[in-house]
């Protein structure tokens, strides 16, 4: 199976790949590569792409790697959503905010009814007692 994928080249610390399509079974520092799509420079930022070869390789069967996908879809040579390419222990941050701050309020809401509920079955009882208590009370404060 082909893979469109990133080739890292350059120097330490200046990180500059380029854009290849390969084997996927291979390691893309062999060097067996069947073309190259063109360059993305990580400092710089804007990917140089040709976005037609690129679309010719994925009809004919190449899979993109996630971040090439992304790329891609900057460019908008791909319709379609980003891929997450974070690791499987890093969360995203934003959707992991949200579901904790709805979990307690649901939590504290069903415990709050249940007590409504035994107040009104026994109302008679409820009232009765703090009655007795204050009349006991008042004269032995005296």
């Amino acid at each position: 199976m082909l893979a469109i994928r990133l080739q890292r080249v350059g120097r330490k610390n200046d990180p500059s790949f380029r854009v290849i399509v390969a084997d996927s079974k291979l390691k893309p520092k062999t060097g067996n590569v069947l073309e190259v799509l063109g360059s993305y420079n990580a400092r710089m930022g804007k990917p140089v792409i040709n976005t037609a070869r690129a679309k010719y390789w994925m009809s004919v069967g190449a899979k993109a790697s996630g971040t090439v996908h992304n790329l891609l879809v900057d460019l908008k040579a791909v319709s379609g959503k980003k891929i997450n390419v974070l690791g499987k222990k890093t969360p995203i941050v934003k959707e992991a905010s949200v579901e904790v701050a709805k979990a307690p309020v649901a939590a504290v809401a069903a415990p709050v009814a249940t007590a409504e509920v035994v107040v009104e079955a026994s109302p008679d009882v409820v009232a009765e007692a703090p009655v007795e208590a204050s009349l006991e009370v008042t004269p032995a404060d005296e």
